[in-house]
């Protein structure tokens, strides 16, 4: 999906390769993302869409693009959906599921016991194949690691050899489950960069470190000029601005107004500006909400 995330085309030629010729043990159909933009090694570029948020109705060419794949997905009727990305921060290997329900949990599972259920960003491919078959999103850490694609091309043979996603639910040994609740960005206006610095925010320089961590309020996030007055915005799945909810403002620092898990904080300053600083999770306790034998709403 992303020029600068290229795990997910290695772990299919590994795949493949490692076939050496022999048929595969189910069909396997291959979108290859944002071409252009994997040549000059970024996310997207100057001009074009984010290819992960264009799987929703629309006119553009991006668009109408996606709305074909999804379209030729169902006619095939196929058997599961796999979206494969990198991230630009320190954070383990995890999956994200749009949807709470047993067969996207034993998909998700395969790849790692670290699962996070999303209702937002809209516009993912996992969220518009979730009407066909089970889809997950997988994030296999940072580019440049061997091991990575390793772990990507292992979860997709299992996949391959996969017959049917059981019908009881996963144990809950085996999941430990997130729900994304909130998005943090800045505002566009907003001059940032990371350790000592003279911008209007300076964010800690191990700020990727923090990732799936449990922040206790009053963690330290970043310094910030007097003449900055609302440097970070965070806001809940419906769009709500809830910034107070999570930041408060003590002599120039930033610090966290109460306890809360990041994911996907990032060093790298176009991540930020394309995409958010960060996503903020709290525990969600699928078997409180599903009893044994039943999928929650």
């Amino acid at each position: 999906m992303h020029g600068n995330e290229p795990t997910g085309l290695l772990a299919v030629q590994s795949l493949l390769k490692k076939q050496n010729g022999r048929a595969l043990p189910r069909s396997l159909s291959v979108f290859i993302g944002n071409v252009e933009a994997a040549r000059y090694n970024r996310r997207f570029l100057d001009g074009q869409p984010d290819f992960n948020r264009i799987w929703k109705a629309g006119d553009s060419p991006a668009n109408l693009m996606a709305g074909k794949i999804v379209a030729e997905m169902r006619r095939r009727d196929v058997f599961a959906s796999i979206d494969i990305h990198n991230t630009s921060g320190i954070n383990p290997h995890h999956a994200l599921t749009p949807r709470v329900e047993n067969s996207f949990f034993h998909l998700a599972t395969l790849f790692s016991r670290t699962v996070i259920f999303y209702g937002k960003p809209e516009g993912t491919k996992s969220a518009a194949l979730a009407d066909i078959c089970p889809s997950v999103t997988i994030e296999c850490g940072r580019p440049g690691h061997s091991y990575n694609v390793e772990h990507a091309r292992e979860f997709l043979e299992a996949c391959l050899h996969l017959d049917h996603f059981p019908s009881e639910p996963v144990r809950e040994r085996d999941i430990e489950l997130f729900h994304a609740v909130a998005i943090v960005k800045l505002p566009k206006e907003v001059s940032f960069s990371f350790g000592e610095c003279e911008e209007d925010i300076c964010f800690r320089d191990d700020l990727d470190r923090l990732n799936f961590r449990r922040l206790p309020a009053g963690t330290l996030i970043a310094s910030v000029k007097p003449s900055c007055a609302q440097c970070l915005e965070v806001r809940d799945q419906e769009g709500n601005d809830i910034t107070a909810e999570y930041f408060t403002r003590v002599d120039g620092e930033i610090l966290l107004a109460k306890e809360t898990i990041p994911t996907l904080l990032t060093l790298r300053e176009e991540a930020v500006r394309q995409d958010c600083l960060c996503y903020f999770m709290d525990d969600y306790d699928y078997f409180k909400h599903a009893p044994p034998g039943r999928e929650a709403d």
